[in-house]
């Protein structure tokens, strides 16, 4: 098995050193890089109506024509893309991926037995959400790299409308070469029924996730903490500045705070998605304090980046330049996701 957190000159890294604030090197030393990443996979659905979910069109019967033959061309599509996540840095995949919109756990242990991932001995995190559609959130990690010590759920609610079901927010936390990390996984709520319309719900999922990195850092003063998922929202829409309270700049980042690396990326006009014909950063990686600070002696974020190599984009037709999904409407297209998936490098000292 090909490890992925790699042994590499600190040369070789400078180029991305002198980007995020890294003291330069006065002699030629080793680091460690490593990979965390989070993947929309947009509807993992197995084939099997389940009663109480609103699953229908994802069976054979259903609209789509939901069969064995394209859930298994869907698992490989979605093997293969997370198998290259970081490979520029990293080879061997990436030491942690969340997702969202999958079905259950079985889709995923379905997902890490395909021939690109077996190789890499993912350990899986799943609970069952609410969510109406049952749609989850869910957490693999490479067993080599990662070693879960606690992960719990935690229900999204809205005040006076008790018919309001969502995905859990998923916590993970575990050693990481060693090092404590958190993670929430999350799928905020959509815009269905307007971006402001739906606005709230965004919010109260925004201070949900800040509840929960605030109550780990009060247990950790330098928890290491990666809030991740498909927000719905960009890095610049209120939910993210004022509710997440995730800064635009290390600059800005003081002992408590969160930052997001994904900002720049957006201002950049770098997104995740397309949507008449505009580009959306809904996929982020927000990250607390102790993963920017400047010393090398332990883990920090080296560069946040967004997985879009040309296969996963479609060629031709009316979305051309779009992420290439697997259903237009109920045609199946045989692409990958609506989404690019996002990703982190991290990277420290060798000792």
């Amino acid at each position: 098995m090909r490890l992925n957190i790699r042994y590499v000159s600190i040369i070789f890294v400078a180029a991305f050193v002198l980007n995020i604030n890294f003291v330069q090197a006065q002699e030629k030393k080793t680091v460690k890089i490593g990979c965390i990443g989070f993947y929309n996979l947009e509807n993992l659905y197995d084939t099997i109506n389940q009663e109480d979910i609103l699953d229908d069109e994802f069976t054979p019967e259903g609209v789509n024509n939901w069969n064995g033959e394209r859930y298994n061309i869907k698992l490989k599509n979605m093997s293969e893309v997370i198998s290259q996540i970081g490979d520029e840095l990293v080879k061997g995949g990436p030491s942690i991926m969340g997702f969202s919109e999958l079905e259950n756990r079985s889709v995923l242990q379905d997902l890490i037995n395909q021939p690109a991932l077996k190789p890499m001995n993912f350990g899986i995190v799943h609970y069952d959400s609410p969510d109406r559609r049952g749609v989850d959130v869910g957490l693999i990690y490479q067993k080599a790299h990662f070693t879960v010590t606690n992960s719990y759920p935690v229900r999204l609610t809205m005040p006076n409308d008790t018919g309001f079901y969502t995905r859990d927010q998923l916590v993970v936390s575990g050693l990481y070469d060693g090092e404590m990390i958190h993670i929430i996984v999350n799928h905020w709520p959509s815009r269905r029924g307007g971006e402001k319309a739906s606005e709230p719900k965004r919010a109260r999922a925004a201070m949900l996730s800040r509840s929960i990195a605030d109550s780990i850092m009060q247990k950790e003063a330098n928890a290491k903490i990666f809030i991740m998922g498909d927000l719905n929202d960009d890095p610049t829409d209120v939910s993210l500045l004022k509710y997440l309270k995730a800064r635009k700049t290390i600059e800005e980042t003081q002992p408590g705070d969160l930052y997001n690396p994904m900002y720049k990326l957006f201002k950049d006009g770098i997104g995740s998605l397309a949507y008449r014909d505009s580009w959306n950063l809904f996929d982020q990686i927000v990250i607390s304090y102790p993963l920017v600070q400047k010393e090398l002696n332990t883990y920090r974020v080296l560069k946040a980046k967004v997985f879009n190599k040309p296969f996963l984009t479609q060629k031709e037709g009316q979305f051309s330049g779009y992420p290439w999904r697997t259903y237009v409407g109920n045609t199946f297209q045989g692409g990958y996701s609506d989404h690019f998936p996002v990703y982190v490098f991290l990277v420290k000292q060798n000792k």
